[in-house]
């Protein structure tokens, strides 16, 4: 990972007046300046991916989720192994490396259940990348097996875990936090949780839901955790910022505007200064919005998501296939690449 010097680095003040008062196109501009100077290739990167939902069962009932459901909920699910391994199996003849599980806080499946089918997703794709669960997931596994989180993790990652990405950050401010998800860890747990999958060799990646309930003081709170945990030895390798979708939500309400949006991710730009990549989220903004939105810090556009359910259950359903994806690129002006979970270069179009 290329380091950056952290020499002048803004402060939350600054970022705060940016993002209540900056003139959208000089803060892109800024934003843009940096990305050009980190990723001066002028590539797009892109990973084939599928997200897997294990299981719909959850005991946070998140007011701001419409995939979760109770426990004995009569469309309540959890997949079987040979379910999971054949949606695995259509990944790999697309040319995919990259497998997302995740799902609910299910109480029901204790750690023995994850690591046969992580021994197993690793035996039959021994190619994919095993990027699974979330630091809620792993905390409530660690509780319900009667386990530390160290110990969850090591085991996990033994069994075939290859790398944890930030789904449940939310926003990482427990007053946030205990709004819109009161069950769910609070922020301190969320980050022992990345700090303790780096200290074990694993990449991570960290994510913001922002357009709930947060104030701006917020959003710049949970940049700068960030960047304070990657200071103290975290492994993130990107940011995703992604809006909040309230259709068919218990917490209702409207979304961020695109200018909100493109503001918060010029902004993770510039006060990331030690995350390597921003990813642009068009599972949520769409593809003309993803565009955009490589003028505003983004080098990546993350996942083809051959398949995606959470946000799709709150009736956003953006679909993108890989042509798309290149051609999205490419008209942009810029080069398209297919990476790794890593971002290793695995091929340019």
């Amino acid at each position: 990972m290329t380091v950056f010097p952290t020499a002048g680095r803004i402060c939350r003040d600054e970022a705060c007046a940016l993002l209540t008062g900056g003139e959208l196109v000089l803060l892109g501009k800024r934003a843009d300046a940096i990305c050009r100077v980190r990723h001066p290739q002028k590539r797009v990167t892109f990973v084939i991916d599928r997200n897997v939902n294990y299981t719909n069962v959850c005991t946070s009932k998140c007011s701001f989720c419409a995939f979760y459901r109770e426990q004995g909920a009569p469309d309540g699910y959890v997949l079987s192994l040979e379910e999971i391994c054949a949606k695995v199996a259509e990944l790999v003849e697309q040319g995919g490396t990259q497998l997302l599980m995740q799902g609910g806080l299910n109480p029901d499946l204790k750690i023995d259940f994850f690591e046969h089918l992580f021994r197993q997703v690793k035996h039959r794709f021994p190619v994919v990348q095993n990027h699974s669960l979330s630091p809620a997931e792993i905390c409530c596994i660690a509780e319900t097996s009667g386990l530390s989180v160290d110990d969850t993790l090591e085991r996990l990652k033994r069994a075939g875990l290859d790398s944890l990405p930030g789904g449940g950050a939310e926003i990482l401010v427990d007053e946030v936090r205990g709004s819109i998800s009161p069950n769910k860890i609070g922020w301190r747990q969320w980050a022992d949780v990345m700090l303790t999958a780096a200290r074990l060799g694993m990449p991570t990646t960290a994510t913001m839901m922002f357009g709930s309930r947060e104030k701006p003081e917020d959003i710049v709170e949970h940049l700068f955790r960030i960047r304070e945990l990657q200071d103290q030895g975290g492994s993130f390798t990107a940011f995703i910022p992604w809006t909040y979708q309230p259709g068919n939500t218990e917490l209702g309400g409207t979304t961020a505007s695109g200018v909100e949006y493109l503001k918060v991710l010029a902004l993770s730009r510039i006060v990331l200064d030690n995350v390597p990549n921003i990813q642009a989220s068009w599972v949520t903004q769409g593809a003309k919005m993803a565009q955009v939105a490589l003028f505003f810090g983004a080098n990546d556009l993350g996942g083809t998501m051959l398949e995606e359910n959470v946000v799709a259950a709150a009736g956003c359903s953006f679909r993108m296939s890989q042509d798309e994806m290149i051609s999205l690129i490419r008209s942009a002006g810029f080069i398209p690449a297919q990476r790794s979970t890593t971002y290793r270069i695995l091929r340019e179009f």
